[in-house]
């Protein structure tokens, strides 16, 4: 079987990669039971200055940096408990893209694609972060794309998880989402009523049904951290539309002679219960990237499956962490 194959990697093989080139740092180790709830979260947070707004980060650990891009409607919250995992590994960041969370967008400023992937470019200059490891959901997918292929000499590994692809950006079961956002309908009708009735946020007819596998997703106060920036204010309204509609256009339009030519090892994780994005979209990633370390299917798992299972995350971060030359085989 070729490196093409879908993988199903144990965890032992993932621990020995991990323990191979990943080491806590002394005086360090992963404490599973520290993911910070949304106080302690919301006390983390600062502002970092760039020409692009005041970015809201959240940063835990040091030494090599991680970056990590959420998904769409969500935040740096989305990433707490792989955070808490990962952080005795790495300087692990978690910004919110402009438009989305608390980062403080400066007048004028888009929140394009194109726009966050310079963003994160002045947002490391600003952090004094030369390259990192790269982690990313959903719409944070195709930026972290759109990063490589742009400033590949700044990433050093790419984790995807369930995200856009070159024939699947964006997805068709977003067109209705982008429609009411160009109408100045999305945050009040959706997020707004979800925020307002949070069982119904949880239901089959809510953002828990489209997106989490487990019931209990999103939480209460998960509900509230992602969606009460964006109702915050009718500029937070129109930031947040403006992010939705510009995800109509392709941007990965093109993408993959530069994806077939980066040098980061890159490795897919796919919760293959998503009825949003395609089910054929990780064979495609895996084929579009020169360097891919191939791919895990995780079943019952949907969009938002980083945020339900921070372990596998930090288990298969680990192991592509820790492994700098070669390729991975089936």
């Amino acid at each position: 079987m070729n490196r093409r194959a879908f993988l199903a990697t144990s965890a032992g093989t993932l621990t020995a990669a991990a323990l191979a080139g990943c080491v806590p740092r002394p005086g360090r180790s992963a404490d599973l039971q520290s993911d910070p709830d949304a106080a302690q979260f919301h006390g983390l947070r600062r502002y970092v200055r760039t020409d692009f707004g005041d970015i809201a980060c959240v940063e835990r650990g040091s030494g090599e940096a991680a970056l990590f891009l959420h998904g769409f409607p969500l935040n740096g919250f989305q990433w707490r408990g792989a955070l808490a995992r990962l952080s005795p590994y790495r300087r692990c960041i978690a910004p919110d893209f402009l438009g989305m969370g608390y980062t403080r967008v400066a007048d004028g400023q888009g929140c394009a694609p194109d726009d966050q992937v310079s963003m994160l470019v002045a947002l490391l200059d600003a952090l004094g972060v030369a390259r990192v490891d790269v982690v990313a959901n959903d719409s944070g997918g195709a930026v972290a794309q759109l990063l490589l292929a742009r400033h590949g000499d700044r990433v050093r590994t790419l984790l995807l998880t369930n995200c856009d692809a070159e024939n699947d950006c964006p997805p068709p079961a977003l067109l209705p989402v982008i429609e009411l956002a160009r109408q100045g309908r999305f945050v009040d009708e959706w997020l707004g009523v979800w925020r307002a009735n949070k069982p119904l946020a949880r239901s089959a007819e809510g953002i828990g049904g489209m997106c989490y596998a487990d019931p209990a997703h999103p939480t209460d106060e998960a509900i509230d951290t992602y969606f009460a920036p964006l109702l915050d204010s009718q500029r937070s309204r129109q930031m947040a539309h403006a992010y939705a509609v510009a995800l109509e256009r392709n941007v990965l339009e093109g993408i993959g002679p530069a994806l077939k030519r980066a040098a980061a090892p890159t490795r897919i994780v796919w919760g293959a219960a998503d009825t949003i994005f395609a089910a054929g979209s990780p064979r495609f990633l895996d084929d579009a990237f020169g360097n891919s370390r191939g791919v895990r299917l995780l079943a019952d798992s949907k969009l938002f499956w980083p945020e339900e299972r921070p372990d596998v995350l930090a288990e298969e971060a680990l192991g592509l962490w820790g492994e700098r030359t070669g390729r991975a085989h089936g």
